[in-house]
């Protein structure tokens, strides 16, 4: 008998590796079983071979490939193909029941053991699978479509050569697909083997666009048509589940490519229409097209539907929903349906009634909702569960009968709509979607008119947990990224009669969004909905402008949190948190939310009910929402003691969920029952970190209290060895740091008396450093933890770290980090030494400084970006230094620099400045502006710098005139001016003397950011003699061009510079009297020739206004020019100016 070798060695390899299986007599073994047999039959005619092999295909599909076979025996995914290239040998295409057979048996084992075809086999079975719809008889072409689908699974890009007989023109599934094709469920099954074909993998490519576009007009195109008659409910939506599972996987592919315009209004109009599929009392009439526009769009009244028998709900039976013993254990594939289908039928939201025309109301229906079965995901697979086919006999219960079947599929309809709007919201710029805005989110309700159906409406009133949780993850992605949309609304004003302006419409929206969320919070009972629906509500506060709101819609929010921070289900209490951090970060600090923190317990914050009941649902009376279908009181709460107003309850609830051992173990859904004396789970951990660090970041004063409480949280996170905690713990400590030194700026609005000692910061820097941190920063087995500690070394506040007795100890540790292989941690220890060259005790030590610019300029050089412009920042701010020890030292220590040194620097930073990316440049042109500023005569007159300084010089002209970023151009700019107050530099006589002033002439006069503008003209107002400015011919050239510069003034490419206009104008009129004041007889023509053209009156207008201004408006800041804004002294001195000018033109 003749076996093919690589038959042979799969059946040996089943045999050799079922053992076990075989002692179990699992349905692995019953497989190897029945391969053995394939490979012994030869291709025959004679009907003892096909009642054999059709005996061979009922055993391997009446096999229960979901018992626990998977933990004896694997049947692996080649054994799997081989065995179906096998059996498409024996089949031959004249023998159609055996190829029924066998199209059952490849869709049975592909879909069950969740098996995607490797290359070889594929080419096989599809080739097999196309020719026998070209040879066998109509009847038999479900079946081998079915099978075909199951192939292509994944595998559209191999399809290349098959795909003109499939989707060319007159291709098989286009003939099926197309709505002219009487047989639905042959239809349906075309449809299906389409939306296959348009799944595409990571890393693979798509199909190409021809075939796409095909397979979009056919989904776009079954969606659009209406239901066709005497159709089964069921198939039909079947077909619509598939037309839009296979619009999912296109707009899955289409990143990007779909924009504006026809095709995105009649999609988003139908998703529109199947989001609300099915629903009762509901029947809406959607436009073929949405178009982009602020004001709402057409919907009719949405009306109850007439009763029908498929319609019309079992009302004799009410459910009373089931205790949590008998809810059925949630499983996979049509186990998990089962769930979902019992679920529906047990707790139908009836939208009829009094509800029909109020779809925001909360009446008893909804509040008397059963709690969802325990529903449990499938485990992470690329094949996913919908594939997996159900039997009619697993809706046999009499009782539900098809009502409850059709409601699953209905909502499996709705489920997808949202699931294909998700997919679109990804792949279409979201400047696009606001234009459908309110098509999709809830406006301010109307009195007289009903409420619009929009996802809120879906979340509110869906029967299906699965739907309301589609819904929300559509409403967040819309949410998310939407700050800039957002901050349009505002509704601060007083109320206009004539009309209703964008922003309060838009305010209106949202503060709908907020009651419609808080009533689904309250509402919901699904802990994986409730799950949504708080991050929802925790993407809507990252976006919302509420500074520019009325107050109150925080408070709204807060007091209903509270409850879910100690929810039975751990993944509640963790997205709790994260709503809780973004309200506390979410334009901080915000007067509202500071009010909210300083609540004491029990004052009706969501402190207060803390220590109350679990959910809000508990709070309710006997006859209210609560029942027997709710989820049973959760202990595992806690609520710090102490009621003083000083205390901020959120900061001690984060701090007790960190370091506290749970008082009473509560079951988790994720980890079972916890063990006695067990901190919470490691989710609520870090969340609560991240609440902390929001907290200090923008609420420092209300915690500074806290500092060494905080301190001790963070040091005993760094003790532990899960990482993730310890990033969180460094974290929290970097941002304390960074709230201290926030205290302690210049421009700080803190008073002195409510800053934090410094003593007080001496100790808790002490303890710091004598805690773990030592060891974290050695930890070279945990590189991030590293880069943490180098950014809370790099955060200890100056005046402290002079008292600190370890400051050789952080320096030494940092040096030595700065040359680390690991380029995050090198970055953060050259970054760290940046900011300690800057520390009065540090800046004047010439080794300190000296070390940290051999580790700086090693930096440089490195090849990571991120090294390289960490560096470069760390180079800006000691060259910084070095022009304050210029001014605070003198000679002394410009003397002890090495010069060696010093031209290193010089020569790195123009390398920087001439070849690096923009990121680095923006720092190495400070640099050269200090470093050019720093060098003294005695430096200039050796033949080694000279042609450095040439070259440094010609890097920052270059940078002026380059198309490099603005902030590039800005500090090339201000550079160039500090430059020229080196009175050692030849400016005036150096050959590139007339390319620095033409380069920043032409900055002044064309750049189009104003900021530059103004950098330009306050470096060409350094210079403090006549001659440096050139000859009469550059310095009429000046002139004219800051003139020109004042007059156009008012001339901005982008509306946003206007804002810049008056300081502008301010330092164009300094710079200009500046070079009055230094003109000399050869210059009075080209002054006096732009005052005596058209010009004049605006210019006379442009300086009358600057001597009589009052205000300091409009004032450069940081542009080295010190003067008085007062107008008797500007006067003062325009008439030393004029004296002086009338002087030489008469002398």
């Amino acid at each position: 008998m003749w076996i093919p070798v690589a038959t042979a060695t799969v059946a040996q390899s089943l045999k050799d590796g079922g053992e076990h299986g075989r002692e179990s007599g699992g349905p692995g073994v019953q497989f190897s079983r029945c391969y053995s047999k394939l490979c012994s039959l030869t291709p025959s005619d004679m009907e003892s071979f096909k009642t054999e092999l059709n005996l061979l295909f009922d055993q391997l599909i009446s096999e229960n490939y979901y018992s626990d076979y998977a933990g004896s025996y694997t049947i692996r995914a080649e054994d799997v193909c081989s065995l179906l290239v096998q059996a498409s040998r024996l089949v031959k295409y004249n023998q159609e029941h055996l190829v029924i057979k066998f199209c059952q048996l490849t869709h049975h084992l592909l879909n069950r053991l969740q098996v995607i075809v490797d290359e070889p086999s594929f080419d096989r079975l599809v080739s097999y699978s196309t020719r026998a719809l070209a040879a066998c008889s109509p009847w038999t072409h479900a079946e081998i479509l079915q099978a075909l689908a199951a192939l292509v699974y994944g595998n559209g890009p191999k399809c290349q050569k098959y795909l003109p007989d499939l989707l060319g023109r007159g291709g098989v599934l286009v003939r099926y697909s197309s709505p002219s094709q009487p047989d639905l469920e042959l239809r349906r099954t075309a449809v299906h083997c389409l939306a296959n074909l348009c799944l595409g993998l990571p890393g693979q490519p798509y199909l190409e666009e021809s075939y796409r576009s095909v397979c979009f007009q056919t989904f776009l195109q079954i969606l659009q048509a209406p239901r066709p008659p005497n159709v089964d409910d069921i198939v039909f939506c079947m077909l619509l589940q598939d037309a839009l599972k296979g619009m999912q996987y296109y707009l899955n592919g289409a990143k990007g490519k779909l924009t504006a315009g026809e095709h995105l209004g009649t999609l988003l109009a139908v998703l529109k229409k199947y989001m609300f599929f099915g629903l009762w009392g509901i029947n809406l009439e959607m436009p073929t097209i949405l178009y982009p526009t602020p004001l709402p769009q057409y919907e009719g009244v949405p009306a109850a539907k007439e009763d029908s028998p498929r319609d019309v709900p079992n009302k004799k039976r009410k459910s009373r929903g089931r205790s949590k013993k008998a809810e059925p254990e949630a499983g996979h594939g049509e186990d998990d349906e089962e769930a979902q289908e019992a679920e529906v039928r047990q707790s139908p939201r009836k939208a009829g009634g009094g509800e029909t025309h109020s779809h925001w109301s909360l009446g008893p229906t909804y509040a008397g909702r059963p709690s969802s079965v325990a529903q449990r995901e499938a485990p992470p697979s690329l094949y996913p569960s919908w594939k997996r086919s159900s039997s009619d006999s697993e809706f046999s219960d009499p009782e539900g009968g098809m009502q409850s079947k059709l409601r699953l599929y209905q909502a499996r309809v709705r489920q997808g709509a949202l699931h294909c709007f998700l997919a679109a919201v990804k792949c279409v710029e979201k400047r696009v979607l606001y234009g459908y805005w309110s098509s999709f989110v809830p406006d301010a309700p109307s009195i007289g008119s009903p409420p619009a159906l929009t996802l809120l409406t879906i979340a509110l009133k869906d029967p299906s947990p699965k739907v309301r949780a589609g819904s929300l993850q559509v409403l967040s992605a819309l949410l998310e990224g939407s700050r800039k949309f957002l901050s349009a609304a505002e509704d601060t004003g007083a109320p206009r009669q004539a009309f209703t302006p964008f922003s309060v419409t838009l305010a209106g929206s949202l503060r709908e969004l907020h009651r419609g969320l808080v009533l689904a919070l309250v509402a919901e009972s699904s802990s994986q909905t409730l799950t949504q629906v708080i991050k929802c509500l925790a993407h809507l506060v990252c976006n919302v402008p509420y500074g520019r709101l009325r107050p109150g819609l925080l408070k709204t929010l807060w007091q209903q949190i509270g409850p879910y921070v100690s929810h039975r289900d751990v993944n509640v209490r963790v997205s709790s948190l994260t709503l809780l951090g973004a309200v506390v970060s979410a334009q901080a600090p915000l007067s509202e939310v500071r009010l909210l923190l300083q609540q004491p317990p029990g004052s009706g914050s969501a402190s207060g009910a803390l220590s109350g009941p679990s959910t809000p649902q508990e709070a309710q009376p006997q006859g209210g929402r609560s029942g027997p279908e709710k989820e049973a009181p959760s202990s595992c709460g806690r609520l710090p003691e102490g009621n003083s107003q000083s205390q901020c309850w959120l900061l001690q609830l984060c701090v007790s969920l960190v370091v506290q051992p749970r008082e009473d173990p509560c079951s988790d859904s994720d980890a079972g029952a916890a063990a006695p004396g067990a901190l919470e789970p490691s989710p609520v951990r870090l969340e609560a970190l991240q609440v902390l660090a929001h907290l200090v970041r923008g609420y420092f004063s209300l915690v500074q209290a806290h500092l060494l409480e905080l301190g001790e949280v963070s040091a005993q996170c760094l003790r532990e060895t899960d990482p993730s905690i310890q990033l969180h713990g460094a974290k929290l400590l970097e941002e304390l740091g960074s709230g201290i030194i926030q205290q302690y700026r210049g421009d700080s609005a803190t008073e002195q008396a409510y800053r934090v000692p410094v003593r007080q910061v001496v100790q808790f820097w002490l303890e710091v450093l004598s805690g773990p941190l030592t060891g974290a920063l050695q930890n070279e087995l945990h590189p991030t933890l590293q880069t943490s500690a180098c950014d809370i070394l790099s955060s200890i506040l100056p005046q402290a770290f002079t008292q600190l007795p370890s400051q050789l100890l952080c320096i030494t540790v940092l040096l030595g980090l700065s040359y680390s292989e690991n380029s995050p941690v090198k970055a953060a220890a050259v970054r760290a030494l940046g900011v300690y060259v800057l520390f009065p005790c540090l800046r004047e030590d010439v080794m300190f400084v000296a070390d940290t610019a051999n580790s700086i300029l090693t930096s440089l050089e490195d090849r990571s970006p991120n090294v390289r412009a960490k560096a470069a920042w760390s180079l800006g701010n000691l060259t910084d230094t070095l022009i304050v020890n210029m001014a605070s030292v003198g000679r002394d220590f410009q003397e002890e620099f090495s010069d060696m040194l010093l031209l290193k620097m010089l020569r790195s930073a123009t390398s920087a400045c001439l070849g690096d990316k923009d990121r680095v440049k923006s720092n190495a042109v400070r640099a050269l502006g200090n470093l050019l500023h720093f060098l003294q005569p005695a430096h200039l007159s050796r033949s080694g710098f000279e042609g450095p300084m040439d070259e440094a010089v010609r890097a920052l002209i270059d940078a002026v005139r380059s198309d490099a970023t603005m902030k590039v151009r800005w500090n090339a700019c201000y550079a160039l001016g500090n430059a020229f107050r080196n009175p050692a530099l030849p400016l005036g006589t150096a050959p590139w003397t007339a390319d620095a002033y033409s380069a920043l002439s032409q900055a002044v006069t064309c750049c189009r950011n104003f900021k530059v503008r103004i950098k330009s003209a306050a470096a060409l107002s350094v210079p403090a003699e006549r001659d440096r400015y050139g000859g009469a011919a550059q310095f009429g050239k000046l002139w004219r061009a800051l003139a020109r510069a004042l007059e156009c003034s008012n001339e901005a490419e982008d509306f946003l510079e206007y804002r810049y206009c008056a300081g502008l104008r301010t330092q164009l009129c300094r710079t200009l009297l500046h070079l009055m004041s230094l003109c000399q007889p050869d210059d009075l023509p080209a002054v006096a020739a732009p005052l005596a053209e058209e010009s004049r009156p605006a210019l006379h207008a442009y300086f009358a206004h600057y001597h009589l201004d009052e205000g300091n408006q409009g004032q450069p800041e940081n542009d080295g020019v010190r003067e008085s804004c007062q107008p008797q002294e500007k006067l003062g001195r325009l008439e030393e100016i004029v004296k002086a000018v009338m002087f030489l033109f008469f002398d």
